[in-house]
């Protein structure tokens, strides 16, 4: 697995995670969780495996 695939794996989890928190407690900047989704996400996809 590629350096891009694996920090975007990381990137999404953390996402996925301040999501979730987001749902139960509100806390600044809980919007970037949709931003990290998206950007991790991004990251998976055109990360490759060279």
């Amino acid at each position: 697995m590629s350096r891009m695939r694996k920090i975007g794996v990381a990137v999404t989890a953390l996402g996925v995670a301040g999501y979730g928190s987001g749902v139960f407690v509100a806390y600044p900047g809980r919007a970037f969780s949709v931003t990290a989704l998206m950007v991790g996400i991004t990251l998976w996809a055109i990360g490759g495996d060279a």
